[in-house]
């Protein structure tokens, strides 16, 4: 990612609620392989390139948590979403991100293959999840949504990290 993208991407997540109530909802899109997904737009602190030295790994946590990073005094966990979701191998490079959350008083960061940029969707561009019964778990998506040629996997963050496997959020808060 460029850094004329980051940039315009940062702007747009520090200028949130500045604007008068919208209408529409914002999404943050992302890369994980070859899918985007689109997280609240509300939920995003910052964006920042993928530093594996920076993280201190700790013992006997799951494979999805690489480990915390110091983010100026705060203690940060944080979560591989690829391999949350099981999409294979991990690979890292210039264009992998850390995007950090609030999410239920919490702050916390998630690594993505690659940012792509803020949306904007009107509810007739969301279509309802697709039910695949018990071989898919679904509950963490709240919708598809469609813009020209692109869909969007809507992922609701806040559900997802206080669901009970990843145990980030006090499930009492929800």
């Amino acid at each position: 990612m460029s850094q004329q993208q980051t940039a315009a991407i940062t702007h747009a997540v520090n200028t949130m609620g500045e604007a008068a109530p919208r209408q529409l909802n914002e999404f943050l899109t992302f890369r994980l392989g070859s899918e985007e997904y689109g997280i609240d737009i509300l939920k995003v602190q910052e964006i920042r390139g993928y530093d594996n030295d920076a993280i201190t790994q700790i013992a006997n946590s799951p494979d999805f948590i690489k480990g915390v990073v110091n983010l100026r005094g705060i203690i940060v966990p944080i979560i591989d979403m690829r391999i949350k979701f099981r999409l294979g191998n991990a690979e890292y490079n210039q264009f992998t991100v850390v995007i950090i959350l609030n999410v239920g008083g919490r702050v916390m960061g998630i690594v993505v293959d690659g940012v792509s940029d803020v949306i904007s969707l009107d509810m007739d561009q969301v279509r309802p999840t697709p039910e695949f019964g018990s071989i898919i778990d679904t509950k963490y998506i709240t919708g598809l949504g469609t813009i020209d040629e692109r869909m969007l996997i809507l992922v609701d963050i806040e559900k997802l990290m206080a669901s009970e496997d990843m145990g980030l959020i006090d499930q009492s808060l929800n």
